[in-house]
């Protein structure tokens, strides 16, 4: 069925025009002015229209603490979906077996799921000669990013060599390899220290991840990646340090880029001092006012290349049940580490809230423009991780993945709008003014105000190309 979107002002990376879309067979047939009538026409006169959202960060169904996150593949990409958001980048964790194998199963999980189209990140937490000879056969599989780490020592860490080895290899095979920067060593003995000591609140969850971990492991990193010839993606910059170390690197002409989330641009460590502080309780953790204001500085500046959300939701407290799709809902959350920070499941919901909170606190704060917008939250991840312009574009042949924005609509925000499968969200009563009204994937009419119109399993699985080095 052809569509007619008439009468809107288009908002991408790089321009903002008045123009018609016509779409038919799920793609953007058409853009411009005095287009003729389709058999549907909307008029979205006063409203924008933006590409979807492409999120590079999520994780849904992820096994943590002797508990899951509490959205799977369905649930998180429908909140997705209401955030204005329709692809998603999920990680396929490595378990014992072949990475093909590892891949398979997390198919099998998404496959059915699925609500909005996805694709995958490989981690990369064990390496031997097997695993090494297999990476290359990454991109046959549709995926060009893995994942390596240098904290979570005995579980996902990687050393310093080992990374090394996997950059060397991702650099041959066009594979673009981010990392987790963070000290795995200097937390370890902190930890030991704080638990001995009795000192089991959340807000250790921080005091025992020192932000110059976070800085020192950046630098490290694009070290290594240039001794090795090799792209890096900095994940979920927390510390404007990190801004410092990608700055210093792209001077020197290493293809250095980074990425950060909402929850780093506006939470800090007295959250992690309330009572219910464990609702932020994230790795890395959230860290001060100041760090907020020099990761919005290098949003401004193009030193952050994308905004992701790293959604790995968990109930605050998952003895209670909650009502979901009028089935009742109960899952281990964080109550589980109510004595003992170290067992509070790392993760926050934020799939669903990542477009609109950016929105209000970013553009109509005038931190960043509207085209900036569409660059971090679209455009950028989906030119990094060899999407574009199949995604985060708004030109015909593009999928008709799309967001009518009302840029008037006030809205109280809080669970009820997220959507996620939990039982709080870190925005409640914020006041958002701009907010998704209609949103489209592939050309189907999945959000239309508050109502949901999609099902699990339309979305698509998304075999990506190489990206860009922005």
């Amino acid at each position: 069925m052809s569509i007619l979107i008439k009468n809107a002002t288009i908002i991408s990376h790089t321009d903002t025009v008045r123009a018609d879309i016509i779409i038919e067979d799920e793609i953007i047939a058409e853009i411009g002015s005095n287009l003729p009538n389709a058999k549907q026409v909307i008029d979205a006169a006063g409203k924008f229209i933006m590409p979807g959202g492409v999120d590079p960060h999520t994780h849904f169904d992820l096994p943590m603490f002797e508990t899951v996150s509490s959205d799977d593949h369905y649930t998180g990409t429908k909140a997705a979906a209401f955030g204005g958001t329709t692809t998603v980048l999920d990680f396929v964790p490595q378990s014992p077996g072949t990475l093909q194998n590892n891949i398979k199963v997390w198919r099998a999980k998404a496959d059915p799921k699925a609500a909005v189209d996805f694709g995958f990140h490989m981690n990369i937490t064990h390496l031997d000669d097997e695993i090494a000879a297999e990476i290359p056969s990454l991109p046959e599989w549709g995926i060009t990013s893995l994942k390596v780490f240098t904290a979570y020592n005995g579980r996902l860490r990687l050393q310093d060599g080992e990374i090394f080895k996997v950059l060397r290899i991702a650099a041959k095979s066009n594979l673009l390899t981010m990392l987790h920067a963070e000290n795995g060593d200097v937390i370890d003995i902190l930890v030991d220290e704080a638990l001995t000591a009795g000192h089991t609140k959340p807000e250790w969850h921080a005091l025992t991840r020192p932000a110059w971990g976070a800085v020192e492991a950046a630098f490290r990193a694009a070290s290594l990646a240039a001794q090795a010839g090799a792209p890096l993606y900095l994940v979920h910059m927390n510390v404007s340090g990190e801004v410092d170390q990608v700055k210093y690197a792209r001077m020197h002409g290493l293809p250095v880029m980074g990425e950060s989330c909402p929850q780093y641009l506006f939470f800090s460590i007295d959250h992690l001092r309330r009572p219910d502080g464990a609702k932020w309780v994230c790795s890395p953790p959230v860290r001060s006012p100041e760090d907020n204001i020099g990761l919005w500085q290098g949003l401004r500046d193009g030193l952050i290349h994308t905004i992701g959300t790293d959604h790995c939701p968990f109930f605050y407290n998952g003895t209670q049940p909650i009502i979901y799709e009028g089935q009742s809902v109960m899952i281990p959350g964080k109550e589980l580490g109510v004595d003992d920070f170290t067992k509070i499941p790392n993760g926050l919901p934020g799939v669903g809230d990542r477009l609109p909170v950016l929105w209000t606190y970013g553009v109509r704060a005038g931190r960043i423009t509207p085209n900036q917008f569409v660059a971090l939250t679209s455009a950028n991840p989906a030119r990094i991780f060899g999407l574009y312009p199949r995604k985060g574009s708004l030109q015909p042949g593009s999928d008709a993945d799309l967001v009518i924005w009302d840029p008037d609509r006030r809205v109280i925000y809080g669970v009820a709008h997220a959507h996620h499968r939990t039982d709080y969200n870190l925005y409640e009563n914020w006041e958002l003014v701009g907010y998704p009204e209609k949103v489209f994937l592939r050309g189907h009419l999945i959000i239309d105000g508050d109502r949901w119109m999609g099902q699990p399993g339309m979305g698509k699985f998304l075999p990506r190309s190489k990206g860009e080095v922005l």
